[in-house]
């Protein structure tokens, strides 16, 4: 199974990021996922913009997209959302149908419980629209991960938790 992870945040090296990696390093095949990250390298969508032709790392991200079986997409939440590059990366793709029955597991990872509601809530409404398919969503919080330089511990449970939702897409 081929997965692609992205990492959703704003900023490069994100802990959306690091717990993507450390998902990566949890599954059995070290080339079964790639993760990236740079949504804030794509240029701002907009229908005017298609007429000039899409840009090539957009063209890129979206043959990454059709390449792979299950796509996490793992997003902090934002004054109760998701962050604008989210949103900018899932627009290049609403009208072209990448997403389209893609398997997507969406993942919120926010300091601590509530938050990630409403960006959940969000996310899960883009996707619906964009026609994924979904079997379930991971709310996870960084109180119950380990975090040290940049390097990311998940405990037995949370791996646990993991690795049952993405045997839910094989």
């Amino acid at each position: 199974m081929k997965i692609l992870g992205i990492a959703a945040s704003a900023s490069k090296s994100s802990s959306n990021y690091y717990l993507l990696k450390a998902i990566e390093d949890l599954l059995s095949s070290p080339d079964e996922m790639q993760v990236i990250e740079g949504l804030e390298d794509f240029e701002l969508f907009s229908p005017l913009r298609l007429e000039k032709g899409v840009p090539n790392n957009i063209q890129a991200f979206k043959q990454q997209v059709l390449a792979v079986d299950l796509i996490l997409i793992a997003t902090p939440e934002y004054t109760h959302n998701i962050p604008a590059v989210l949103k900018n990366m899932l627009e290049w793709c609403t009208a072209s149908g990448e997403f389209a029955q893609k398997a997507v597991l969406p993942i919120t990872f926010t300091p601590h419980e509530p938050r990630g509601k409403y960006a959940m809530i969000s996310l899960l409404g883009s996707l619906q629209t964009m026609k994924a398919k979904m079997e379930t969503q991971l709310p996870l919080y960084k109180t119950d991960v380990h975090i040290l330089d940049h390097q990311m511990e998940l405990p037995e449970d949370i791996r646990e938790i993991i690795e049952t939702a993405i045997d839910l897409y094989r």
